[in-house]
């Protein structure tokens, strides 16, 4: 898969750990030209997808949908990504160019993010998704996942994500990975992890150095038996239509679809998630109303 974004799945310690890591430089850039974001939305929402993908992973269902919404009250004000089980992802920021000054040199991400809220979605195909809403710790994503999984999951974690961009502001590396203790992850083998996790470069540092997922998983627990258990390719992809559009543009209801008619001009919907531009004629929305009604 050269090249290619996917994502690993591994278990160590006899079951009592899972890991999973992903390179996602293919899923951010088309991301940031997607959405033409500043450095850093294109680092809070690229760590958002690498996250969000990874968890869709470890979905079991065909069907199942996560989603992760981020909201604060930096410049960015948040994001929304979702994924599914097969390592497609899509996501978009509420406000695309916000900056902050440097904070030690680096991107000032949490800045940007600002304080708020990390919910997460899941469509698991029960009569009620479940949502988990935390406080966010840090608005860097990695640590607020990380909180996420201990809080509302109940699943010690360690999160690592990173975004790099060249000097073009166009993205040169990015990826991640979850490490998950279960709970009978004995405590010699925690304090492995610990001690690999704390003593780690920055993920970007190690995707830098041309580390793949399984390199990354190989790190992070190292010195523990590992059994890398399958991998799959992870994309952005997003599956909004002309026919998806129509169906929302009909759904405002017909008075106010006849006001929006009514000066005769065409209609352009921008998707959220992928900005593809769907353009409509009145003509074409108003056949699409009566056949809506007959």
């Amino acid at each position: 898969m050269a090249g290619k974004d996917y994502m690993v799945r591994a278990a160590a310690a006899e079951e009592t750990v899972r890991a999973f890591a992903i390179t996602s430089k293919n899923i951010v850039e088309t991301a940031r030209k997607a959405h033409n974001t500043s450095p850093e939305v294109t680092a809070a929402l690229g760590r958002t997808l690498s996250a969000a993908a990874m968890m869709g992973y470890m979905m079991k269902d065909p069907d199942d949908l996560l989603t992760i919404q981020i909201q604060g009250d930096g410049p960015m004000k948040g994001l929304t990504v979702t994924a599914d089980s097969h390592g497609h992802v899509k996501g978009f920021p509420r406000v695309p160019v916000a900056t902050m000054p440097p904070r030690n040199g680096k991107l000032n991400v949490g800045g940007a993010v600002g304080k708020g809220t990390l919910t997460v979605m899941k469509d698991l195909g029960l009569k009620k998704p479940y949502s988990g809403v935390v406080p966010l710790k840090s608005g860097e994503i990695a640590d607020d996942i990380t909180y996420y999984f201990a809080a509302s999951e109940q699943t010690p974690s360690s999160v690592g994500l990173g975004v790099l961009l060249t000097n073009e502001n166009t993205v040169d590396v990015a990826g991640g990975f979850i490490v998950q203790l279960m709970p009978d992850c004995p405590e010699d083998v925690i304090e492995v992890i610990e001690k690999n996790v704390s003593g780690i470069k920055s993920v970007t540092d190690l995707l830098k150095e041309g580390m793949t997922p399984e390199d990354l998983i190989q790190t992070v627990l190292s010195g523990l038996s590992i059994t890398m258990n399958d991998s799959h390719s992870a994309e952005f992809r997003c599956d909004c239509s002309r026919e998806r559009v129509m169906k929302s543009i009909l759904s405002i209801g017909e008075k106010d679809l006849n006001e929006i008619l009514s000066d005769g001009e065409p209609i352009e919907v921008k998707c959220s998630f992928c900005g593809t531009a769907y353009r409509f004629e009145t003509s074409e929305l108003s056949e699409a109303m009566k056949a809506a009604k007959a």
